[in-house]
């Protein structure tokens, strides 16, 4: 791991797709991406990370995943959607979408919702609250490394800013996945760091 945040640059943090829909084994239509995330404590580091960057005045963005409850504006052109369309998955207004333990979003923090797509960028306000917060670096967490938050990543580095991983704040869809994404993809656009780290760095500053 490398320290992600010692350059002075103003950060954020965006906790990406921490719903119940997502996260509770009751209810994930990808049952093992909800487990991952369970073995890995991912839920109780991210509330850390959270609590640091607020601690620090800085933002704390939730992007979430709601589909209007008639699935308007959603094609299913992927096996991702079509999987959601199905089951009926994330829609506004039902239990799905709802944050989970550790990730509830406080009076402070900053809602982005997608209702569409496979990514935190697109039909988001994500890029607009971020430059209007003056945003420069782009801490990622939550899930899922092998899919949301490397688009995040690329979206991210896309628009300008620096991407930060959070590697113990966030989980892949199986332990060979998330493994191969830390090591070979996401190091080509992010800094990978740790919890421990960037908190460090924050208290730094």
């Amino acid at each position: 791991m490398v320290r992600g945040l010692d350059t002075g640059e103003p950060p954020a943090l965006v906790i990406c797709e921490c719903q119940r829909g997502v996260l509770d084994p009751a209810v994930a239509i990808f049952p093992g991406l909800a487990q991952q995330a369970q073995e890995r404590g991912m839920l109780a580091n991210i509330a850390r990370l959270a609590a640091a960057f607020r601690a620090h005045g800085l933002p704390v963005v939730h992007a979430h995943v709601a589909h209007r409850p008639d699935f308007g504006g959603v094609v299913v052109n992927s096996m991702i959607t079509a999987r959601s369309r199905k089951a009926e998955s994330m829609r506004a207004g039902t239990p799905d979408v709802e944050p989970m333990q550790g990730a509830v979003p406080e009076p402070s923090d900053y809602l982005s919702v997608r209702r569409s797509g496979l990514g935190m960028w697109y039909g988001t306000d994500l890029d607009a609250t971020l430059r209007n917060l003056g945003v420069e670096t782009v801490v990622l967490s939550g899930v899922s490394t092998n899919l949301a938050l490397f688009a995040g990543a690329i979206g991210a580095v896309d628009r300008g800013y620096r991407a930060v991983l959070a590697e113990d704040a966030s989980a892949g869809a199986t332990p060979e996945q998330h493994e191969w994404m830390i090591t070979n993809a996401l190091p080509l656009i992010t800094t990978i760091s740790s919890v421990d780290d960037i908190v460090a760095d924050l208290s730094a500053r």
